[in-house]
């Protein structure tokens, strides 16, 4: 369930905490990890409504850089290796795939910084650029393009202290919509709107 990540999140900001380091003005950070894109479940219609559009999911590796502009208060810039989606029409099954970029900007406040288990909460804005879009089955030869997309992004998670540094979980939702124009002609929107949650493992210096 789309869920399940976030309420995994809140059960462990409940964990008991301990001494660890703080997040300080000046400090920066750097999360390698692995994050999987989860679209909504409904994705949209083509066509004047006609053709349902669903939109599979993708796991792919990711950094994230942040630097505390204050105590508790970081901007992060999320980047990643390219998503990869396959797309489908009900009716007609897998009509195509696209591939597509989301680095995401946000300003972030961590939570009880002397604790062993650091929550954090952050909003900022996600841009998504869509590229390589393929098209096979009922649509093989047309020529198919997803437009790129500004929206709202959320962030939360928590960082357990392990070893010299902290292992994160984190969920994400972000605000997606491309238009889907085939063979130049507009064909709809495309409503994403994702889950993206996964690991990674954080450095500060």
């Amino acid at each position: 369930m789309r869920t399940l990540p976030l309420a995994l999140i809140a059960l462990a900001c409940l964990a008991p905490a301990l001494p660890a380091a703080a997040q300080s003005a000046g400090d920066w950070t750097v999360a390698l990890g692995a994050h999987h894109v989860n679209p909504k479940s409904d994705n949209g219609s083509l066509a004047g409504g006609t053709l349902p559009l669903s939109i599979g999911g993708s796991t792919r590796p990711t950094i994230a850089v942040e630097y505390f502009v204050r105590d508790r208060v970081g901007i992060e810039l999320l980047a990643a290796t390219p998503f990869r989606h396959d797309l489908d029409i009900a009716g007609l099954g897998q009509i195509g795939s696209t591939k597509h970029l989301p680095p995401t900007l946000s300003l972030q406040y961590h939570f009880m910084p002397q604790a062993r288990v650091v929550p954090f909460i952050g909003a900022g804005l996600n841009y998504t650029t869509f590229f390589e879009e393929e098209t096979r089955g009922a649509l093989a030869g047309a020529k198919l393009a997803l437009g790129d997309s500004w929206g709202l992004a959320l962030h939360a998670g928590i960082d357990i202290k392990a070893g010299p540094g902290k292992l994160r979980l984190d969920a994400r939702w972000m605000d997606i919509e491309s238009d889907v124009r085939l063979d130049g002609v507009k064909l709809g929107a495309a409503r994403i709107d994702p889950l993206v949650y996964g690991a990674a493992y954080v450095i500060s210096f």
